[in-house]
């Protein structure tokens, strides 16, 4: 689409073939990049076909629309197209009980599909008691559609999420985190393969806010887990206008876009804190975030760091060859921490020995489709490839309770895409912030 978009900004006639399930999105990125004159041709080729007799049969039938897509003036319509025209929002866009705020939200499509807070004038202003920034101060433009991330607008989306003021300087940080280009952040959040955020939160804040990082803590029942991903995923789908099946074309959908958050288990880690090992101090909080689409459980092999090892190296996915995050129990870490073992060792053993015949791994067909470089796998095709072969791409997070079970999130290696870290700068009256709201936390009997 862009590609065409290009041409045509050339002066150059250029048509797009479009897989007819893709067409609204296709309408709406054209009109987003200023041409909303495109022209478009749905076609019946199965998405990302290899067959060549599928693909004719799916183009035939259109050649007659694709030549005069080519040769046909361009109406005055399509050649001065006009400029869409938008209402000034209001303030008060609703009055009513909860239960009809919340059906007039969701018959926006502004919810995720589940209850939310209504983010009344009073609420948002407690919400941005949480940092120091003005309302209208612009954190910059979400993708896809360019949705100006205001202070004011951040706050809307997390009194909405159930959020409370003193998770807003880890939202700030999380949108920057998201509009850095290296996250490839406008590719994941509307690609068909449906990867969602990992937020992961390291330093004081973490134990300030009652963060989980040992057991459960990626499972329901943690208002701060679970708000703050919540939180995102609002600011995602309204200022960034991810929607559904319009921008966000994923094939299955995931769960993990409702929320996933989790913070670091420093006390019972035996190594040095992930921001930390990249550059930041020990004192400083952190939001780290990366786009898996995979998450999955392993059973170790043995409780030694051999049976540890072997487990990881042997169950990880050649389909999913990309950034990749270890999530270890501290009793796991620890258990290899004795033997020796430190995070970037592990890393350089997992590059080196994850392993699949080079015909098991994408890039073997990719470079037979000619979508890499055929330098990139060898000859003969039975020989080893790695599955991961960049082991700056692997990070080693100590997380969960007790218990022996490996956690894989497995992400994918898009362009240039990589771990993002922004650090959270906290509020001037952040002690009092945190006293005000820290009886918030459940009370489970135990009889």
């Amino acid at each position: 689409m862009y590609d065409s978009i290009s041409v045509e900004e050339l002066k150059t006639p250029a048509v797009v073939l479009c897989n007819e399930g893709f067409l609204d999105d296709a309408v709406l990125a054209a009109s987003r990049k200023g041409l909303p004159g495109l022209r478009i041709i749905p076609e019946s080729v199965p998405c990302e076909s290899s067959m060549v007799e599928e693909v004719e049969r799916g183009i035939n039938p259109v050649l007659d629309q694709i030549i005069d897509g080519l040769i046909k003036p361009l109406s005055p319509e399509e050649e001065f197209p006009k400029a869409v025209e938008f209402e000034t929002p209001t303030r008060i866009i609703f009055k009513g009980n909860l239960e009809e705020v919340n059906r007039f939200f969701y018959k926006r499509g502004w919810t995720d599909g589940l209850p939310i807070i209504p983010p009344t004038e009073s609420a948002v202003a407690e919400m941005l008691m949480g940092t120091d920034l003005p309302p209208d101060h612009i954190l910059g433009a979400i993708n896809p559609r360019l949705g100006k991330a205001t202070i004011e607008k951040i706050a809307i989306n997390a009194v909405m999420a159930g959020a409370l003021p003193t998770y807003m300087p880890i939202l700030i940080a999380a949108v920057k985190a998201l509009l850095e280009p290296r996250t490839m952040s406008s590719t994941y959040m509307v690609s068909t393969g449906s990867w969602a955020p990992l937020w992961i939160i390291n330093g004081p804040v973490c134990s300030d806010l009652r963060i989980n990082s040992g057991s459960g803590a990626l499972s329901p029942g943690d208002i701060a887990n679970a708000a703050i991903g919540r939180a995102m995923s609002l600011i995602i789908r309204n200022i960034g206008g991810a929607r559904k099946g319009l921008e966000d074309m994923g094939v299955f959908g995931n769960p993990c876009k409702y929320t996933m958050v989790l913070g670091e288990n420093e006390e019972h880690s035996p190594w040095e804190p992930m921001h930390v090992e990249y550059g930041f101090n020990k004192q400083d909080s952190t939001v780290t975030v990366f786009f898996p689409n995979s998450f999955f459980q392993i059973y170790p092999y043995g409780t030694d760091d051999k049976g540890i090892l072997s487990s990881m190296i042997y169950n990880v996915l050649p389909s999913r060859s990309g950034l990749l995050c270890i999530l270890l129990p501290p009793p796991v870490a620890k258990a290899l921490a004795e033997k020796g073992w430190k995070k970037k060792e592990i890393s350089n053993f997992f590059s080196m020995y994850a392993r699949v015949p080079a015909n098991h791994h994408p890039s073997y067909w990719g470079a037979s489709r000619g979508d890499v470089r055929k330098e990139t796998v060898p000859i003969n095709p039975t020989d080893p490839v790695p599955v991961i072969r960049n082991p700056d791409w692997i990070r080693i997070l100590v997380a969960g309770g007790p218990g022996s079970f490996i956690g894989l999130f497995a992400g994918s290696a898009l362009g240039q895409t990589d771990w993002v870290t922004q650090r959270i700068e906290i509020p001037t009256h952040w002690n009092k912030l945190v006293n005000k709201y820290k009886s918030v936390v459940p009370i489970y009997k135990k009889d």
